[in-house]
């Protein structure tokens, strides 16, 4: 038993982990015009600058710094300014030696730092038009090769993503393939705008002519109504011959869904979640559920005493604010893995905060 860490399901993959070496942290980064639309997302000090916040994030993981904008991408609540979920990352990382990686599936804005670019220099679109990823299933060719290539050099792959109003494609995806998910996707915000995101998804599948079912091509889903980083992730599990933790909520639940949708039997033994208890405590959300439909993968739920933190901002998050984002959940399982106590990795956090 590991403190700060609930499993949901087998601790199977958790044991077989901890004696794996050399692992590997990815961010997968990508952004849509999706996450414009006001009031989906609070990823961004406004609508319009949510396509500033995956290249930040990746520019503050790699970097310790942002360049792609004069300022660190925040979230104000009242007067206190709660910390990006990159900045978790970034402080859990401090403590595992271990390479970083940021994928670029699709970012509006480039990250000024060292990211592998698979987009093209495509983004993804608005998901009411029913055309919002030009070709996922290049995407998904392209995060299959890259899997095999990590594999050949890594014990296990934690990847996450940092993409704006990616619960609103999730659910997009979810429900393409037939999965009952509406009301059941998170967000990043205390209130959770159900009612808008099945609207979008809705119209987004009307005009793609798509009727909701797990017969659907999954490429067809996510060209309608998706986002650049599922099928690169999608991609990457099922290319990958090592463990795969999956670093991310309700998001990356889709990333799975695509996956059996393209091999009913695919063995997910060595896949797992590892996010926040802070999304699966979502009383707005249920990830337990969604993912429940899909196979039987186990989920892991760090939670990292916030509400003890010397950094105010970071209480915010106990409160149903932010949640999860940039991987942050699974940098703190990573550094668990690899023997850190959860004090000490709530510790570098707050350094990072500063």
């Amino acid at each position: 038993m590991i403190e700060g860490l609930k499993t949901y399901g087998s601790d199977k993959i958790v044991d077989e982990l901890k004696d794996l070496k050399n692992p590997i942290f990815i961010c997968t980064i990508a952004t849509t015009e999706t996450s414009k639309i006001p009031g989906l997302t609070g990823a961004g000090a406004t609508p319009e600058l949510t396509k500033y916040t995956p290249a930040g994030d990746a520019e503050l993981i790699l970097e310790g710094e942002v360049k792609c904008m004069k300022d660190i991408p925040q979230t104000v609540i009242g007067e206190v300014v709660t910390p990006t979920p990159s900045m978790i990352t970034k402080g859990s990382l401090a403590l595992c030696d271990c390479p970083v990686m940021v994928l670029d599936a699709g970012s509006e804005i480039k990250a000024q730092t060292d990211v592998f670019d698979i987009s093209d220099g495509k983004h993804g679109m608005d998901i009411r038009t029913g055309k919002a990823v030009e070709d996922s299933e290049e995407l998904f060719e392209k995060g299959y090769s890259l899997g095999e290539i990590l594999s050949e050099k890594h014990g296990y792959i934690v990847v996450g993503e940092s993409l704006p109003a990616g619960t609103t494609t999730a659910l997009g995806v979810l429900v393409g393939l037939g999965y009952d998910a509406k009301g059941k996707v998170s967000g990043c915000m205390n209130t959770n705008p159900h009612e808008m995101k099945n609207e979008l998804v809705d119209e987004g599948l009307k005009n793609a002519g798509i009727v909701p079912s797990k017969d659907n091509n999954p490429f067809d889903v996510v060209n309608a109504v998706g986002d650049p980083m599922l099928p690169a992730v999608a991609g990457l599990i099922m290319g990958s011959s090592v463990p795969v933790v999956l670093a991310g909520g309700t998001q990356l639940t889709a990333a799975c869904a695509i996956v059996k949708a393209l091999d009913d039997e695919f063995d997910f033994s060595n896949t797992c979640l590892a996010t926040t208890s802070f999304v699966v405590k979502d009383e707005t959300a249920n990830i337990l559920d969604i993912i429940s439909q899909i196979d039987d993968i186990t989920v892991n739920a760090v939670n990292p005493n916030f509400e003890i933190s010397k950094v105010e901002g970071l209480k915010n998050y106990t409160k149903g604010y932010i949640k999860e984002g940039a991987g942050a959940g699974g940098a703190m399982f990573l550094a668990l893995l690899l023997g850190n106590d959860i004090n000490s990795i709530r510790e570098s956090i707050e350094d990072a905060c500063s």
